[in-house]
């Protein structure tokens, strides 16, 4: 258990490529919808080679759904960011005013989309461009935008740690109420497709020109996407107000850094396999417990093989069921992990393990074979692993909450 109160979920929001809300999003992993497809958001040499994971809303739409004044629109990663973060806001049913409340949240992106459309105009001539554009571009200006949408002004973060942004910034709300420093964290990570990501990216070689199989053999590279998913974090005097069951408990967490390259992964997972092994301990929790678990599997090459080495050398003969969605919603870098963390809590309260698709063969060096269709199962505790560029590694454990069990 976490060391301090136990931590609760009271609330998950998300959109992706497969759903604009929670609901939306389960069915297209209950029917194995993938959300991967052509590129229409901006121009670029790559929209027929390169396959992304879009949300299939319209920055115009985004504002219009949100009820935002039309000539003050955010940049895209904060639009993503407030609907994801409303609807967990939503479901929670907390009066966010009335306790002491946090906004974490990670992008890695911010408001580069703003940027990029400044740019050409200004040099085409310096006074056509906004300035306004460019205000935003930072990633704490998107976390500040998304804390005055939702009215929370005790506490604000932003996280950058690569692709493991969005568990750590969990990890940090989770910390906060365990400590009694605050009642309620939003908590999660948002990011949107950028020409400055697609084309950075591709320069290392890792994009894959079809959808992306994570966890294959025949593996080739990942697909960029673009989303946001929080959790509602609440203590447990929280808990007593509301009155009802909720959602998951945070149970433990382990963060690390291998320091063995800038991008890749040591071959031999010694951080992700610290990552998981800190998580474990922390929840007190063996190896067996673990029913499920959400890999970071982006099917690049090094990637899926450095994880899959670290999970056969902490479980052994114990591998418990496992599957990475990003070849449902693409790799949405900073916003994977909290993403990934409203899919996990799906899986404990809809008690289900979700597919891994495009699986064919499984990798020779491991031979771990993913879940290769939606099954309903007893789901008590699930890991969660992202791992980021720079070595970052963190994994998270969600179980269910005990009202529920």
């Amino acid at each position: 258990m976490v060391r301090g109160q136990q931590v609760y979920v009271a609330g998950v929001g998300v959109i992706s490529a497969i759903g604009h809300t929670a609901g939306e999003t389960l069915h297209a992993l209950q029917q194995g919808t993938s959300g991967i497809g052509r590129l229409t958001l901006f121009p670029s040499a790559y929209q027929d080679t390169l396959p992304v994971g879009e949300v299939s809303l319209s920055n115009e739409a985004l504002t219009e759904r949100l009820d935002l004044r039309a000539h003050a629109v955010p940049p895209r990663t904060a639009l993503l960011g407030m609907v994801a973060a409303r609807q967990a806001v939503d479901q929670a049913g907390i009066a966010l005013a009335a306790w002491r409340c946090g906004l974490i949240s990670a992008t890695t992106v911010g408001g580069m989309d703003r940027t990029e459309s400044f740019f050409p105009a200004f040099l085409e001539d310096p006074g056509a461009g906004h300035l306004r554009d460019l205000v935003h571009h930072a990633c704490g200006n998107v976390t500040e935008l998304m804390a005055e949408d939702l009215g929370i002004h005790n506490f604000i973060s932003t996280i950058n740690t690569a692709c493991s942004s969005s568990v750590n910034a969990i990890m940090y709300g989770t910390r906060l109420i365990a400590q009694g420093m605050l009642d309620v964290v939003v908590a999660g990570g948002a990011d949107a497709l950028t020409k400055f990501t697609l084309n950075g990216f591709n320069s290392l070689k890792i994009l894959d020109s079809a959808p992306c199989r994570p966890f294959d053999a025949g593996r080739n590279g990942l697909n960029l996407g673009e989303g946001a998913g929080y959790v509602v974090l609440v203590s447990e005097r929280v808990r007593q107000q509301l009155q009802r069951p909720l959602l998951a408990t945070v149970a433990g967490f382990g963060n690390t850094n291998d320091a063995y390259h800038q991008t890749a992964s040591s071959p031999e997972g010694r951080g992700s396999y610290a990552a998981m092994t800190g998580a474990l301990t922390m929840a007190g929790l063996p190896v067996e417990a673990i029913d499920y678990i959400n890999l970071h599997g982006t099917g690049t090459v090094n990637n899926d093989l450095s994880e899959s080495t670290a999970i056969q050398r902490l479980f052994g003969e114990h591998v418990p069921a496992v599957s990475s969605t990003k070849a449902f919603t693409g790799h949405t870098l900073g916003a994977s992990g909290g993403i990934e963390a409203v899919f996990s809590v799906l899986a404990l309260t809809e008690q289900c393990i979700f597919p891994n698709l495009r699986f064919e063969q499984a990798m020779p060096e491991t031979g771990i074979v993913p879940q290769r269709t939606f099954a309903r199962a007893a789901v008590r505790h699930v890991m969660s692993n992202s791992f980021g560029f720079g070595g970052n590694c963190s994994s998270i454990i969600f179980s269910t909450s005990p009202a529920r069990a």
